[in-house]
């Protein structure tokens, strides 16, 4: 089983996001017994709240069912992943600082599998929902493609 966590910052927008797409992908494709998927963000300042509004507004837009609650990125999340996919530079960085050299190889940017790598702007903070979740979309689709042959 491939243990796949994404990551961004307070986990209610990004990687929540990203972790429910992956789930459909998943899903679409007939091979959910091969991935434990599951998000968390690099702070715990939104644990326990739900998708924020909008981003939940989105996925449904696009026919994406779920929901999840925040939580922080634990150490055992760091040491049971096969891959930690995060949206941009911050989450790297935040991350790298407190993961083991072996857990750093872990780490990847989630639309480093695509063919135009680049972060996943925070809609937080740009208000752009769908350009998050195009590139979401786009960084599953190319990191599935990857990892499933």
């Amino acid at each position: 089983m491939i243990k796949v966590t994404f990551v961004c910052l307070g986990n209610i927008c990004r990687s929540p996001v990203a972790e429910l797409v992956f789930k459909k992908l998943i899903r679409e494709r007939g091979v959910e017994d091969m991935f434990s998927v599951t998000s968390c963000g690099t702070s715990g300042c939104e644990a326990g709240s739900s998708i924020y509004p909008p981003a939940a507004a989105t996925l449904k837009r696009h026919g994406v069912a779920g929901s999840h609650t925040a939580r922080k990125i634990t150490r055992k999340d760091l040491e049971d992943s096969d891959y930690i996919l995060v949206m941009d530079d911050d989450n790297m960085r935040d991350l790298k600082r407190v993961a083991s050299e072996s857990e750093q190889k872990k780490i990847y940017k989630l639309c480093s599998f695509t063919s135009r790598p680049r972060d996943v702007a925070d809609p937080w903070y740009t208000r752009d929902f769908d350009r998050a979740y195009a590139d979401i979309l786009d960084g599953c689709t190319a990191f599935l493609e990857k990892v499933s042959g």
